[in-house]
This record gives C-alpha cells, structure tokens and sequence, in this order.
C-alpha cells in the first residue's frame, strides 16, 4: 500500500495512503477480532476502505488496534493516543494524537452542491460562485472533521457547526466553531487541497 501524502507535523502523525488491488488485504490478518463482525455484509470497497486503515496503522503503532464505542466512534486500544479517520476510495486517511484530532478528505464532486442547503448557513455570506464547488468541498471537511472531536446525534452540520470567511489556496488555515443557544467552542482547522482531493484536519 504506497503512501500517497503525508501530512505529519510536531503534533500528530497524519498520512494517507493509496489503495493498490494488487496488494493483499486480508482481514483475518488485519481486521480485530472484536470487528469481524461488522464487515459482513459490507460491498468490497468498504471493506478495502476498513482494511487499508488497519494496515496503516500497522506500520505507524503495530501493537494498537482500533475498537468502536457504543456511539460508533473509532478509539485506539491501549488508549494512549487519539485517532481519526477518513475515507474517499482509493484513499484512506489516518490520524494520531495525543490530543483529540478530527480528519475528513473528500472529492471534488459537482454533485456537492445539490446538498449545499443542508449543511450552509452563515458560509453563504463568503462562497464564491466560480469557486462553488471548492468552496463547499472546504466547509464539509471542515464540518465533518469537526464532528469527530465535537459531535452530539442531536446537532446538524448546518445549524451547530459553522466555518468563518475564508479565501481558497492550496494550503490554509481556517477558524471554526461548534455552537448553541449556550455555548460556543472555537477551533483552528487545517485544509490541504490536492490532486482532486481535500482534506480538514481539526485539533
């Protein structure tokens, strides 16, 4: 499995990895016990989606494995880091922290904009028609790999989470915040477009 980027930095390791069908993937080998299970059932690229990840982090903590809480949120067991993760066929993203850390990574799809009306709100002031796509694809990852560190099944992603004006580059960094009538926690989030491809790392 060749690794496609890495993103590390003094605070968390951060690499993403690229799926290569020649490369044996094999869950009796790679897969937890504790999660044979939840594979049944799952279409192939799900499942090379679930193994890639195990096999990364084989090479980054060989002696961790990945366990689910009863929420559904992946944890690392012994519990001595923080880890997110993220998928977007043919890619699988991991991250490792000793703080909480949230990642996404997303496509550039058309399609994106035919859901703007459930994630958008206060964005819509700073989005660019030009850039729609770009600009939307930015604000989910954030949103969702602000989910990760800061979620509740009760919020939405469009009324709880908000992402502050930005301008696209390549490589910047953006205000966030998860919010409701009583409180407000602001965050800093990381977005890295590449090939065809972005990615949000919130910490």
């Amino acid at each position: 499995m060749p690794l496609y980027k890495d993103f590390s930095d003094d605070i968390a390791t951060i690499l993403i990895w690229e799926f290569d069908e020649k490369e044996a993937l094999n869950p009796d080998i790679l897969l937890e016990p504790e999660n044979q299970h939840k594979i049944l059932g799952y279409h192939p690229q799900k499942i090379a989606e679930v193994l890639m990840v195990r096999k990364l982090l084989k090479t980054v903590l060989p002696n961790h494995k990945i366990l689910y809480r009863k929420s559904g949120e992946p944890y690392l067991f012994p519990n001595d880091f923080q880890i997110s993760v993220s998928h977007s066929f043919p890619l699988a993203g991991l991250a490792i922290s000793k703080n909480k850390i949230g990642i996404d990574i997303e496509k550039r799809k058309d399609k994106i904009k035919n859901i703007r009306h459930k994630f958008i709100l206060h964005e819509n002031g700073f989005i660019k028609d030009q850039e729609e796509v770009d600009f939307l694809t930015a604000i989910w990852c954030v949103k969702e790999a602000l989910y990760k560190i800061h979620h509740s099944k009760h919020w939405s992603l469009k009324k709880h989470y908000d992402v502050l004006p930005f301008d696209l580059k390549e490589e910047f960094s953006v205000k966030c915040r998860v919010y409701d009538d009583e409180n407000e926690d602001f965050y800093q989030a990381k977005i890295f477009f590449f090939e065809n491809y972005c990615l949000a790392l919130v910490d």
